[in-house]
């Protein structure tokens, strides 16, 4: 039980082997494992963990054996995180990056077969959004595999006598601003006699 089988330099190899190996194959299979869990998706992680789980230890089942791989796969997890804060090339490999889904009301169906994501998976994050597709300003998928939904930004027309007043000012320049600002101040002293 507290006896190594394994020399500790063998069980911290293996640990960061398979961990590389399983980030580059996670990473490769698709964001949306990463955000979005489906019933399989959950099912290939659970095996995949069965499946490693003897290649770690090598057959030790000692204590210390156990908690060493751990403490390896933990700190092979913290150093990810900390090259991904301080370094935005790292942060770019390891974690990925934002892909645009849809613009303007429009979905792009050739990048959502691309990244692996349905028709249905983005109506689901609008609907959630709560805004119609004529409402869509932009959809992004997150390097975290999630979908953000950003609604469109709606510019109200100006009032018309706002309006009157942009054009006048735009036409005459500064010295319709003067005249404005005299306006303003006689206006002001008609209003405290």
């Amino acid at each position: 039980m507290f006896d190594m089988q394994t020399p500790w330099w063998e069980l911290m190899l293996r640990g960061f082997l398979i961990y590389a190996v399983l980030f580059v194959i996670v990473r490769m299979s698709s964001k949306r494992t990463v955000g979005q869990f489906s019933p399989f998706d959950l099912l290939v992680f659970v095996l995949l963990a069965q499946a490693v789980a003897g290649s770690l230890t090598g057959g030790d089942e000692s204590v210390q054996g156990g908690l060493l791989v751990a403490a390896t796969l933990l700190g092979l997890n913290v150093l990810t995180d900390v090259a991904t804060t301080y370094s935005r090339k790292a942060e770019q490999v390891l974690e990925g990056h934002e892909v645009l889904l849809g613009r303007n009301g429009r979905i792009f169906d050739d990048v959502l077969k691309k990244n692996l994501i349905t028709r249905s998976g983005i109506e689901a994050a609008m609907r959630q959004a709560d805004i119609e597709r004529e409402e869509l300003g932009a959809a992004i998928l997150e390097a975290d595999g999630t979908i953000s939904i950003l609604k469109k930004k709606s510019s109200s027309p100006p009032t018309p006598p706002a309006l009157r007043t942009f054009r006048q000012r735009a036409r005459h320049g500064r010295r319709n601003r003067t005249l404005f600002a005299h306006r303003n101040v006689a206006r002001l002293r008609a209003e405290q006699a």
